[in-house]
This record gives structure tokens, sequence and C-alpha cells, in this order.
């Protein structure tokens, strides 16, 4: 385990708190039902900070003359590790994760009034979870309790997720290695399922090939629930039921991605069921895929996070008026949002430990005063048109859904798209003839 890139964040965070005190818990385990449990995920915010796999976790940041980092887990027990498995211990951990101190759960009930006794703010995510709400409070509570002696508690409390959030904006080069295996391995499971389909397969198969490519090339499992909708249902921005039968005379949309080592990789491919695009699902396709291009060659240092997104929107608009589905010029229907009711969502989102991961996106109130791009900052890029029949379009567009995303890293130069799944109508019609 590598835990200097963990270490490092941690002394960011260190030099922020002041005299301050910073509280982060993982996780809480879930039921599933009755005894069993959802697979467990840890909290992003702790993972950030610790690489530290297990539950019942908590990091505790000491600012002041005098800085320390500790990691409260659980203790390592002959009997829970036969039924469960492996767990560090306070003794491996503190070392293995490269902390000041590290003490058994158990005892931080008791310790935390100490750590927090005198300190000048309390940092904590306030509002993330309820139950961690209370504790703090106890603990505060227990603090004052104490005021006769001289103890003070803090005087401020502070959500430590702004900070956080500003930070896990830009990925550092241990992310960005993580994230480019992720799409790696996502893009690997598109081009699966881009060879496996066939007409008369339910979506699910389809979702199977991508789970077991993931799987086989070492990703955890799925970044999000993952959408495979044939036909009508790539209307549907957020279909996830998967349940349907793939005609071969339609497109299938897929859009999964991929987690490693936390971290998500999210792309959408569309392709035909039959394997070659038939006239009008090529021309809407090509549409797409121009956008997606404009896009993505906005995506620069010192560009607006809106500058991409205004750049696809122009080709889709400018394609929607070719289609003959909206009149008038580009600039007109984009102020009267003619678009909409067959381009409803924004291009992109920024991409890290949470698939639409933290960090601002407007930089003020003005309408243009958005965020402004720098290299290490990495976002999807994703323009898409969608017919669906109750909406007033030709009938040979109805029930075209598509949508192209990809992964993009800003770069010094400008950026660089690290997912590869095949993307060009002839490299899909490619892989499929051959699958």
């Amino acid at each position: 385990m590598n835990h200097q890139p963990y270490s490092d964040r941690r002394q960011r965070v260190l030099a922020r708190l002041g005299d301050g005190i910073a509280v982060i818990p993982t996780a809480a385990e879930r039921l599933r039902n009755r005894d069993s449990h959802y697979p467990y995920r840890f909290d992003s915010y702790f993972w950030y900070l610790s690489g530290f796999p297990e539950p019942e976790a908590v990091i505790v940041l000491v600012g002041g003359k005098e800085p320390k980092t500790i990691l409260f887990c659980r203790e390592k027990s002959e009997e829970r590790e036969t039924w469960d498995g492996f767990r560090y211990g306070p003794e491996t951990a503190g070392n293995a994760f490269g902390f000041c101190e590290a003490h058994p759960i158990a005892s931080l009930e008791q310790k935390l009034p100490e750590l927090i006794a005198n300190r000048s703010i309390l940092w904590h995510s306030l509002g993330h979870d309820a139950e961690w709400d209370g504790r703090i409070t106890r603990a505060l509570n227990t603090v004052r309790a104490e005021s006769r002696s001289g103890t003070r508690a803090p005087g401020e409390m502070r959500d430590l997720r702004g900070l956080l959030d500003q930070m896990r904006l830009t990925k550092d080069a241990h992310e960005i290695d993580h994230m480019r295996r992720a799409a790696e391995i996502a893009s690997a499971g598109h081009a699966r399922a881009m060879r496996a389909c066939r007409p008369g397969m339910a979506e699910y198969e389809l979702e199977a090939e991508l789970s077991y490519e993931f799987r086989r090339r070492g990703a955890d499992g799925h970044a999000y629930t993952p959408i495979v909708a044939g036909g009508i249902n790539a209307c549907i921005l957020h279909y996830v039921e998967n349940n349907r039968l793939l005609a071969g005379h339609s497109l299938v949309l897929i859009d999964a991605g991929c987690e490693l080592a936390g971290y998500a990789s999210d792309i959408t491919r569309t392709f035909p069921v039959g394997g070659r695009f038939s006239p009008e699902q090529r021309e809407v396709y090509e549409i797409v895929l121009a956008a997606q291009a404009a896009a993505i060659a906005a995506v620069r240092p010192g560009a607006s996070f809106m500058a991409y997104h205004q750049a696809a929107l122009r080709v889709l608009t400018q394609g929607l008026i070719d289609l003959k589905v909206i009149s008038g010029s580009v600039d007109g229907a984009i102020e009267s949002e003619a678009y909409k009711p067959w381009y409803m969502h924004r291009t992109g989102h920024w991409l890290g430990l949470d698939v639409h991961d933290v960090g601002d996106y407007r930089a003020g109130t003005a309408d243009d005063d958005w965020v402004r791009l720098e290299p290490g900052m990495v976002l999807t890029v994703e323009p898409g048109l969608y017919f669906r029949p109750a909406a007033p379009v030709p009938m040979h567009l109805h029930g075209i859904g598509v949508r192209i995303e990809d992964d993009v890293l800003v770069t010094a130069e400008g950026c660089t798209v690290y997912s590869n799944a095949p993307r060009t109508v002839v490299e899909i019609e490619e892989v499929m003839r051959h699958g």
C-alpha cells in the first residue's frame, strides 16, 4: 500500500486547519435485508485522506503547533476475522497507512472530547450524517460541561467539505493513474458488449457482458447502476430496468462505467443492435459525434466550464435544423430553447471518486461566472439527442436516442480523452462485424 499520496493530502488539510481539529468518519455498513448487508463502500472523503478500506473507522486531524493525524479503527479479532475476513487493527493500520497514531474505534467516545477541548475551530461535515451530527454534539456538550475547570469548547464549527471539495476538484498523478485504468477497463467492457450484441438478446445480457469484463480486468464493479437501453428506452435518460429484448432494427445505448480503487469511469456508447446503422440512425449519430468533437475541442485551461456545453449545443441545434425538427437560426433556437425537447441535459460533469464528483461549477452569482478549467480537472463530455415518439418529430426519427460520452482530463496543452471505446461509425461497425 502506497500511503504517501494520502499522507500528503492530510498534510495539505492540516496546513489549512490553524489551531482547529477535523473529524472525518467513513461510511457505515448498511443492511440490505435482515442480516445481509449491501456490499461495503467507504465514504469518498474518508478514502481521499486515508486509503483505508475498512468500516467503523474515523480520521482525526489535529492542527496547531504540534499537528498530528490519528486513525481510529476496529481492533484485531480472531473470532470476527474467522467470519468476516482480515482486519488491520490499530497497531498495523497506523504504520501501514502513515498515521501518527492509531487507536481502537471503541475508545473514540472517550477520546473525542479530550481531542476537541481547547481547540478554536471544529471542522465536520455538518448535515452529512445525522448519527455523526449527534456524536459531535455529545462530544461538544461533554467539553462544555467542563467549562468551570477552564476547558473551552471550539467556538466555531466549519464544514470540511468545502475545503476537501476544492482539493478533490484537481486530481493528482496518483488519482489520474487510477482513473486512466478505470477508463481502460470500462472501454474494454463497452467493446465486449458491442461484439456480443445480437438481435433478440435481452438488455440484461449485455449488462452481464459489461460486468464480466469489469471484474475480469480487476475493477471493483460498476461505478453506478448501468443503463442498457434498447430502442425507445434510450430516450429515458435514467433507464435502469435493463429487461427488454433488443430489436434488430434498433439502437442500444449503454451508459456504464467501472470503479477502481474508489475512482469512477463514466462512458456511454450507442450502437446498432444488428451491427449496421440505418441511414437515419447514422445521420443522428454523426450529429452527436460532431457535437462531442466540438465540445472536446473547447476543453482547455482557462476556458469556462460552460464553454464546452455551448460548443456542443450549437452543433446539436444546427443538426436539429438540418433534420427539419426545428426551424430558424441557431442563435434564435438556442435563445428560445427550442432544442430542449430533444436535448435536455448539460454536456458533462466532474468525475472522480464520485461519478458526479464534488466541486463547484459556478464561481459566483453572475450568469457567466462559471468555474474556469485548470490542468488536473477531469470531466465527462456527453452530448445526446433523444427523439421520443410523443414529441413532434418526423416519423423516421421516432424512438432514436443517441448519447456519446467520454472521460476527459484537462492538461496544460488542452485536454486528453482517456476513454477509448470504439466511437466512430466505422469503428463500431467494424468491431461488431468481427464480434
